[in-house]
């Protein structure tokens, strides 16, 4: 880590800037020049009193209590760019374009009444085409989003995922949507197997809750937040930290890692010096974020994660293959078939199902497992798995690390390394925080070394700059790594969806997970490393959404990185 220094005061810029974006909890009024629109809108509908049954039976009036705050946070501030290394000219042009391409559309027209919102059990899909198709083909749905009067929506901007299964089977692939911006989408599936398909559409978040998680990225990264404990003898202290801290009251202790210029910051203790920082923790989670008429577009069973019913056929029957080829305008990464993954390109995926397979093909091997605790669900399967692979006790704490494993007799050696802050663990040393791009530097390389990176879930709260700022000095150690021995096996873990309900939508929504994701792929093209699609592998297995996938798709996840380790043949 770096030596800590205590930084004076803002200068008095930086500090009205932090100022214009202080936490404000106002509630929300509807515009008045919209009034006479709706007004005018709502006495030419006859179902007025319908429109009340249907209140009453969704809970839309605003009943909605909001929880106390756990913690307090006292000004809101911005990433602070001020504060990190400028990016060169070329940098700073990816940044843009990426960005631009996650850009998200906004509602024409804001804080409209929640009955024009999206609402999933009055949208419907349609399946285009006939009831029986054809391995190869391309099954095309459309989807029309109407709202709670059952008015189709004008604009697009919702978030919707599409999966296409045979439950008997154990079959299941990921479908592209395509949002036309005028309440329509267009979803595309290739057909891959014979037999019957269902079609299943999922509103994950209506376009008025995306307004507002946008809203949240931009005004409250602050909205996790962090500790640090000082101590020195028997005098201990604890401060907040974060990316970014207004010091208007308080001087700050800089943590900002020397080799990569990642910030970090905790508030300096009154009584000791920053160099007396022991640890690192998340503090707690920022209530009260959003107002009464902002909840009601984060309703569990309502509009988070609500299916959309179809208009009438909801599935069709594949026929085997026709001569004719056809082009298909969407490539799936992979689908699953009898519960495995079975990718459409690069190398065939083999089925590891006895330990003696995995600790053949792991032989001599090192592989070295960095980031959050979504590539730790490997190590652990891994230790779980192979009776020889001893961990060791080096006496850290149980769900953070560092960890090792060593199966001695083939010469096997397998650790697990967090990355460095942001991360939420309870608590880890401050001496372990250690940034991926600095642990790939110290990697030899060579083609019995193995690197697997999974850095997404911990930046879901902050705005994507950060993210980029993160990935871009991964990136720059892989190709430096891959420099050195150009036969080194690098594999990067895409974002994966989760479950969903109004608290964990506030910090962990599957929006901004959608953001992280297509930037991290974007980040790492054209590199020579392997895409690990947690995404599409999380999306069309028939298990629940969790942050954690569970032991089946880790299972063949773990079979994709080791068909990677070890090619069809080389067994």
């Amino acid at each position: 880590m770096a030596d800590p220094e205590r930084v004076g005061p803002a200068p008095a810029a930086y500090r009205a800037r932090c100022s214009a974006h202080s936490l404000s909890l106002t509630s929300q009024k509807v515009p008045a020049v919209e009034w006479t629109l709706v007004l005018g809108l709502l006495l030419t509908i006859s179902y007025i009193k319908r429109l009340e049954k249907l209140n009453d039976q969704l809970s839309i009036h605003l009943t909605f209590k909001l929880p106390e705050i756990v913690w307090p946070v006292e000004v809101n501030y911005t990433y602070c760019e001020q504060f990190v290394q400028k990016p060169t000219t070329e940098e700073a042009i990816e940044e843009r374009h990426l960005l631009d391409s996650i850009a998200w559309p906004d509602p024409p027209v804001k804080d409209l009444p929640v009955e024009f919102s999206s609402n999933p059990a009055m949208s419907y899909f349609v399946i285009q085409g006939p009831p029986e198709q054809h391995i190869g083909d391309q099954l095309v749905v459309n989807v029309h989003v109407h709202n709670f009067l059952d008015l189709p929506k004008k604009h697009g901007g919702d978030f919707l995922i599409a999966r296409l299964h045979s439950p008997k089977l154990g079959a299941g692939v990921a479908g592209q949507v395509h949002d036309h911006d005028d309440g329509t989408y267009t979803v595309l599936f290739p057909l891959l197997w014979a037999g019957e398909v269902q079609v299943e559409i999922t509103m994950v978040h209506p376009s008025e809750a995306v307004a507002v998680l946008k809203r949240l990225q931009e005004e409250h990264p602050d909205r996790i937040f962090y500790k640090s404990l000082f101590r020195s003898g028997s005098l201990s202290e604890t401060t907040f930290c974060n990316l970014c801290l207004p010091f208007s009251q308080k001087p700050l202790c800089n943590f900002t890692d020397p080799v990569s210029g990642e910030p970090w910051y905790c508030y300096k203790p009154e009584k000791l010096g920053c160099d007396t920082r022991i640890n690192h923790a998340v503090g707690g989670y920022t209530k009260n974020l959003i107002s009464e008429y902002e909840a009601h577009f984060f309703k569990r069973g309502i509009n988070i994660k609500v299916p959309i019913p179809a208009s009438a056929m909801g599935k069709v029957t594949v026929l085997p293959a026709k001569k004719a080829i056809v082009e298909n305008s969407y490539n799936a990464a992979g689908y699953y078939f009898n519960y495995t993954w079975r990718p459409l390109s690069g190398a065939a995926i083999q089925q590891f199902t006895s330990s003696s397979a995995i600790t053949h093909c792991l032989r001599g091997k090192i592989v070295y497992m960095l980031g959050d605790s979504t590539v730790r669900q490997w190590f652990e399967y891994l230790t779980a798995v192979l009776p020889d692979l001893k961990q060791l006790n080096l006496y850290t704490p149980k769900r953070v690390g560092p960890f090792m494993a060593v199966d001695s007799t083939n010469n096997i050696l397998v650790s697990y390394r967090c990355h460095g802050p942001p991360i939420r663990f309870t608590t880890v040393l401050s001496s372990e925080l250690h940034y991926v791009a600095n642990e790939i530097d110290r990697i030899q390389g060579g083609p019995n070394t193995v690197v697997l990176v999974s850095v997404w879930s911990h930046f879901s709260s902050f705005p994507f700059e950060n993210y980029i700022r993160r990935l871009r000095h991964i990136r720059k150690a892989v190709v430096r790594l891959l420099n050195r021995d150009p036969e080194t096996l690098v594999v990067i873990r895409t974002a994966n969806l989760q479950k969903l309900g109004r608290e964990s939508s506030m910090f962990n929504s599957d929006w901004s997970y959608l953001q992280i994701d297509t930037v991290l792929r974007a980040m790492f093209k054209g590199l020579n490393v392997k895409m690990l699609d947690a995404w599409e592998m999380t999306l069309a297995h028939h298990l629940p959404h969790d942050l954690h996938p569970p032991q089946p798709i880790i299972k063949n996840m773990v079979d994709v990185i080791l068909s990677y380790i070890c090619p069809a043949g080389k067994i």
